[in-house]
C-alpha cells in the first residue's frame, strides 16, 4: 500500500463534517433561543431559531448532497454546492450576530 487514503473516504469525511456542522448549528440555535427567552430577550430568539432551522435544513439535505458528491466524483465533474454553503453561512452569521447582541445586552 502506498499510504494514500482509499478512494471514497474523502466524500465520507466531507459528509460527516456537514453532519457535525448541521447538528451543532441546530443544537446551538435551539439552546441559545431558549436562553434568550428565559432572559426576556425574546427578539433575539428569532435569529437563533433561524440558525436552528438552517442546521435542520442542512441535516435533511445531507443524504442528497452525499449522493450528488459521489456522482460528481465518479463522473469527474465539479459539484455545485452553493445552496448548502449559503445556508450554512446564513445560520452561522445569525448565531454570531445574535450572540453579540445578547452579550452586549446582558453586559449592560
Amino acid at each position: 500500500m502506498s499510504g494514500e487514503p482509499r478512494p471514497g473516504l474523502h466524500s465520507e469525511r466531507t459528509r460527516l463534517a456537514w453532519v457535525r456542522t448541521a447538528v451543532t448549528m441546530a443544537g446551538a440555535g435551539i439552546g441559545a433561543a431558549g436562553i434568550s427567552v428565559r432572559q426576556d430577550l425574546v427578539a433575539l430568539a428569532v435569529p437563533f431559531a433561524v440558525a436552528a432551522l438552517a442546521g435542520a435544513v442542512l441535516l435533511l439535505r445531507t443524504g442528497t448532497r452525499h449522493r450528488r458528491l459521489e456522482r460528481a466524483l465518479r463522473q469527474r465533474r465539479p459539484l455545485d454546492d452553493r445552496l448548502d454553503t449559503g445556508v450554512a453561512w446564513a445560520g452561522a452569521l445569525a448565531v454570531a450576530a445574535a450572540a453579540l447582541v445578547m452579550v452586549l445586552t446582558l453586559a449592560l
